[in-house]
């Protein structure tokens, strides 16, 4: 199987949420899955406690807790950022190594979710040629997602699907806040 680069994008709901859901299909088909967060540190999301659960999904979050400002990234989101990016290359070479290397006997596909990639890219915490690097270095066998508001057009065009979300309505209009067990 040739893996595929995906981007979910723009400014509706539901791009992390789309991403989990090609993440439990994977799952339900033998893929080892790495869900990699970027500019959250904080593991009560509600769908992050329910894909921990699930053997061969491996979740892993590379910010804090804080909300980051636009344009002024502290010196820590940077540093998590590019840890994160670290990890990516790591889990790379690993299928690499593991498909091409002969390690395993039978077909084993790999799917990455780089989730916020796209805004981590717009705040400044990584470049563009950085996530431009990454994506010359994915395997056949990997089928990768990155998700966020604002995908650069390089990005855009580097992907074989993009997907832009496109707010209609939302409750936040309305003074609706976020819900336990709905928007987290």
């Amino acid at each position: 199987m040739t893996g595929l680069i995906h981007v979910y994008t723009g400014n509706g709901k539901g791009k992390t949420t789309s991403a989990l859901g090609l993440c439990f299909r994977a799952l339900g088909r033998g893929f080892e899955v790495y869900f990699i967060q970027f500019m959250k540190g904080d593991a009560e999301y509600g769908e992050l406690r329910s894909a921990r659960v699930h053997p061969g999904m491996h979740v892993k979050q590379f910010g804090t807790k804080e909300f980051i400002q636009k344009g002024n990234p502290s010196e820590e989101d940077i540093r998590l950022a590019h840890q994160g990016m670290e990890y990516a290359e790591e889990i790379m070479e690993g299928v690499v190594e593991k498909v091409r290397g002969g390690k395993t006997v039978n077909e084993k596909h790999t799917l990455m979710v780089l989730d916020e990639l796209n805004v981590a890219v717009d705040f400044g915490l990584v470049t563009v040629k950085e996530v431009m690097q990454l994506l010359r270095r994915k395997p056949s066998e990997m089928e990768l997602v990155i998700t966020g508001r604002g995908a650069p057009e390089e990005i855009v065009d580097q992907a074989d699907f993009v997907t832009e979300m496109k707010e209609i309505k939302h409750p936040y209009q309305q003074g609706v806040v976020a819900r336990k067990g709905i928007e987290y």
